[in-house]
């Protein structure tokens, strides 16, 4: 089975992905240059990351949609287990948000100028200067009412586990009082683990939990501190036990 499953990849997935990618790209870039950018910046993007997944034929479950508050701008954290965590959120998080995300992604064909023309926010971490200009751009989308997905590990995980959390979304979240939803991707790292079989996927099921939203307990270091804390104890707690526990990631 594993062989005909390859088989079809590059037979099926592989052209058909690519040429979605391509259009998704056209698309965004079309609407949101003529028409509006929140619009047209998330769903060609949403419609592609479902297409993706039920191309490789992967089940998807989603828990806790009902958590969430129609109208309400949240700051959503997630570890980070693979490269499929963007099809997952993008594809079934059913929120239009835009994306906090390494600079690097602007080289990925299509995919790059998408993002930007999307608006999506790329991390500069260059310099000092740069950082604070993508955590401006990330707090007008926020003032926008818009939402904000952030991995605050900044990298994938070698293991499945889950490394350090980084303070920045936390700080943005505590700086315009919102909600902090912490978000549970499972499956992912098993569909495609960093740097094992590069082009191939494995097929395994997909799950993300969105667990109860964390207010604002004041503002300040304690605030950021409780958000961040209690964040990290929902997504290491919904994780299957055979990832759970803190293991260092070197890329972090």
């Amino acid at each position: 089975m594993k062989y005909l499953y390859r088989l079809y990849q590059l037979f099926a997935v592989a052209p058909i992905f690519i040429l979605a990618s391509v259009i998704t790209s056209l698309t965004t870039v079309i609407g949101c240059v003529l028409g509006n950018g929140h619009i047209w910046g998330y769903y060609p993007g949403k419609y592609w990351s479902r297409l993706t997944i039920a191309l490789c034929l992967l089940p998807v479950k989603v828990e806790g949609r009902s958590n969430l508050r129609k109208g309400q701008s949240y700051v959503f954290v997630s570890n980070h287990q693979g490269a499929f965590d963007i099809f997952l959120i993008y594809g079934y998080l059913n929120r239009n948000f835009k994306w906090m995300m390494k600079t690097g992604l602007r080289a990925i064909p299509f995919v790059g100028i998408a993002c930007s023309y999307a608006h999506h926010i790329f991390v500069d971490k260059s310099g000092p200067s740069k950082i604070r200009a993508s955590y401006d751009q990330a707090r007008e989308v926020l003032k926008e009412g818009m939402s904000l997905v952030v991995f605050p590990e900044g990298a994938r995980t070698f293991t499945g586990h889950m490394g350090v959390f980084r303070r920045g979304a936390f700080m943005l979240s505590d700086e315009l009082q919102l909600p902090v939803v912490p978000l549970t991707i499972n499956g992912s790292f098993d569909v495609k683990p960093r740097f094992r079989d590069l082009y191939w996927v494995f097929w395994h099921p997909l799950k993300l939990t969105i667990h109860e939203p964390i207010a604002p307990i004041g503002k300040g270091p304690e605030n950021i501190a409780n958000q961040m804390e209690r964040s990290y104890r929902a997504i290491m707690d919904g994780l299957d036990p055979a990832y759970q526990g803190f293991v260092e990631n070197p890329d972090q």
